[in-house]
């Protein structure tokens, strides 16, 4: 994987600050537990406090590299002259580093911009990624509702989504999401969604379209937000032709 140049924030920030301030709290009442002579409650704390901190290791990890390097290998299989869309791309981790291996090729990335799915997402700043990572003359950015996109049938060889499908509310708005992506990739095109949530329901949803070349898989320990219990999952599928 080639070092990254852009600017990339944090997946959910809240929830890595969460986990932090969860570890302070826990070794700070382990210490008060000591200084009280309380040491089986303050074993408790302390265990709980090193959890914890693992836990958020895991996470930070995850969202500084671990992440990049999942996709950077989901991302060898492009050819080079693909039009790739990127569902929800956010500050554009995904969207660049595709972007990257389409020298005669073309990305586009859809968002809302919400900061709260992640630190500092906003179209200016995914430029300047796209601009200090060299790729800006075949990237694309466009402000659009996963559930309504604004392309044409058939506009892309391959869809990808990383952790933004599940910020959809309600299972009918997620499962819009699905079948729009499954509208604008291409017959024969490549589906790639990523998440930490609901993979079996867009698992579903596209066997409901019709598509038999699906399956979902462990995206495995390097796409861990704080442990196997908030791990990723890939679902991966084929537009039949």
């Amino acid at each position: 994987m080639s070092k990254r140049h852009g600017s990339y924030g944090f997946d959910a920030p809240w929830a890595l600050t969460g986990l932090l301030l969860g570890a302070i709290v826990l070794v700070a009442l382990a210490a008060v537990s000591y200084a009280l002579d309380i040491l089986l409650a303050g074993l408790a704390f302390l265990l709980g406090g090193l959890y914890t901190l693992a836990s958020a290791a895991s996470y930070l990890y995850t969202t500084r590299h671990g992440k990049f390097a999942v996709w950077a290998e989901e991302l060898r299989r492009l050819k080079g002259d693909e039009r790739l869309l990127d569902l929800g791309c956010g500050r554009g981790a995904v969207l660049l580093m595709a972007a990257q291996r389409l020298p005669r090729g073309r990305a586009t990335g859809v968002d809302l911009w919400r900061s709260a799915d992640q630190s500092g997402n906003a179209e200016a700043r995914t430029r300047a990624n796209a601009e200090a990572e060299g790729v800006s003359d075949r990237v694309e950015l466009v402000t659009g509702d996963l559930r309504d996109l604004p392309f044409g049938d058939a506009a892309f060889d391959v869809v990808v989504s990383s952790q933004a499908v599940h910020n959809i509310p309600g299972a009918e708005g997620r499962a819009r999401a699905v079948r729009e992506a499954y509208r604008v990739l291409r017959p024969g095109g490549l589906l790639l969604l990523a998440d930490f949530q609901h993979t079996a329901a867009y698992e579903e949803t596209l066997r409901e379209l019709g598509v038999v070349d699906v399956r979902r898989r462990d995206a495995g320990w390097r796409f861990w937000y704080g442990g196997p219990w908030f791990g990723t999952g890939l679902v991966e599928a084929r537009k039949p032709v």
